[in-house]
């Protein structure tokens, strides 16, 4: 990780920031925000910033930092410039706080926590609404003097002019605040160390933010930093507030929810193209592919509601992303899963007797893979005879029906049906599949009484891509002996 000094860069334009606090993983709602930073950038030709919001020191962890840069290299949301650490220039953001009380709009405040604490109380049980009310900007300048020279401690406040704040918000439109709710803004805590609001807005005058794309959470801190960047001297920037992600049951996406991180989401086996799609479907509805979003995104119009995070259409759009990626792809990126789980041989491996085989079998397999895990349990079947009958497909297809002798009569189709296969040829899909359904007609049969416990006998499930390409790829030795098996277990006591 490297910093450099706010303000160095010569490029001019829209320059935008994502500051995300390194007090946790990248959420999804952070990279939602990350991303429609990085679009508009893109699509304006302008600077995308990564600036980490660490004075939170007892909070903020280099592991929260690490996660968020890994996340973010993830979906491919490069930065220009930074990361930038806002610990590492606290002093700028004093010397603003201290030029703003030179100027006579900020003034010392020396109530403590507890007094402040308890007048809120008070005004809450005789059911008001409290704000701070300047006791201390009515003290003498004596007192102030002669508290400050006995190392009183006092917090640093900035003194709201009356008025309404108004902006055009790019999302919600025109926004107005009335002033009278907004209490004086704390710019440094009676420590000295600068608050949220002052730092947020030294850094983004030092970097020359032109706009502030984050998340409708914010909204509250937009009239009292509009107040500040004014006070600065400062053009504020655009804002756009974005609408919240919710969850299914329509509240703020939240850990209650499952898996909200992206590398969590990254560690479960999905895509980072098909992620930074639905990050960008929630709120807004581009084209497919970087380049389209790039060419057709504007603020503008992105929607005002919230969006909810359906996980079923995101596995859905991962399963697409999948099912395009040519199977040499998806073989390198499930490699060490596959060695974790005892299934790498050296003939499937690059340059592997087998390997145009086992490209054949990954490719079978796309079709029914949600995620890059799910090639590796399915492909288990294909590369080692060691795997169980799923209890789900004996319930379903290997209980006879409930019929007294029923596993008897299903062990005796099977045992037919390994006649069929033992003399096909060509052993093909086509001949495969004539020969159990010419099976079936000449007993009275349903082919389906054959489908199923051939499916369960030669991958375990009740469910699998075609059941006679997954036949033809397991060959017809191990088919039989995997019929034999299957016979075996229906002629064994049932279990109770």
């Amino acid at each position: 990780m490297t910093d450099r000094a706010p303000g160095t860069a010569v490029s001019e334009g829209v320059r935008v920031r994502f500051a995300p606090s390194p007090t946790g993983f990248l959420h999804v709602g952070g990279a939602r925000t990350a991303l429609f930073n990085w679009l508009f950038a893109k699509q304006q030709g302008g600077t995308f910033i990564l600036r980490i919001e660490d004075t939170d020191t007892e909070r903020s962890t280099e592991e929260s930092v690490r996660t968020i840069l890994e996340g973010l290299e993830w979906l491919r949301i490069t930065w220009d410039e930074g990361p930038h650490f806002q610990s590492r220039h606290v002093e700028a953001h004093r010397r603003l706080a201290l030029r703003l009380r030179d100027e006579g709009r900020a003034y010392p405040c020396f109530c403590s926590p507890a007094e402040l604490e308890a007048r809120r109380q008070s005004a809450e049980s005789a059911g008001t609404a409290w704000k701070y009310d300047r006791t201390c900007l009515r003290l003498a300048p004596e007192e102030v003097r002669r508290r400050l020279a006995a190392g009183e401690p006092a917090a640093l406040r900035f003194r709201v002019p009356d008025g309404e704040i108004v902006w055009d918000d790019l999302v919600h439109g025109p926004t107005t605040f009335d002033a009278a709710v907004i209490e004086d803004i704390v710019l440094l805590r009676s420590n000295g160390s600068p608050t949220y609001n002052l730092s947020c807005v030294s850094d983004d005058v030092a970097m020359r933010v032109t706009h502030v794309i984050r998340g409708d959470d914010h909204i509250s801190n937009t009239p009292k930093q509009l107040l500040l960047y004014r006070a600065a001297g400062a053009t504020p920037p655009r804002f756009a507030h974005l609408p919240l992600i919710l969850g299914p049951d329509k509240k703020r996406l939240s850990k209650r929810h499952g898996a909200v991180s992206v590398t969590e989401y990254r560690d479960k086996g999905h895509l980072p193209e098909a992620m930074f799609n639905f990050l960008a479907l929630l709120g807004w509805s581009p084209g497919d592919g970087r380049e389209k979003m790039i060419a057709a995104f504007r603020l503008e119009d992105i929607n005002k509601k919230g969006a909810v995070f359906d996980e079923q259409k995101h596995e859905w759009l991962n399963s697409r992303y999948i099912n395009d990626l040519p199977p040499e792809t998806i073989v390198a990126l499930i490699r060490d899963d596959l060695c974790a789980a005892g299934l790498l041989n050296p003939d499937i491996d690059d340059g592997g007797a087998r390997r145009g085989w086992f490209l054949r079998v990954v490719e079978t397999l796309k079709a029914r893979s949600k995620r890059l895990p799910d090639f590796v349990r399915d492909a288990r079947p294909f590369l080692t005879d060691d795997f169980e009958y799923r209890p789900e497909a004996v319930e379903k297809h290997l209980g006879g029906g409930g019929k007294p002798g029923g596993r008897a009569a299903l062990a005796e189709k099977v045992r037919a049906l390994r006649v069929a296969l033992a003399t096909v040829e060509p052993f093909t899909e086509e001949e495969t599949e004539k020969a159990l359904r010419a099976l079936a007609e000449s007993r009275g049969d349903k082919a389906a009484d054959y489908i199923h416990p051939l499916r369960v006998a030669l991958v375990g499930a009740a469910v699998s891509p075609g059941v006679f390409a997954v036949l033809v790829l397991i060959g017809r030795e191990r088919a039989l002996r995997r019929l034999d098996r299957l016979i075996a277990f229906l002629e064994s006591p049932a279990p109770r």
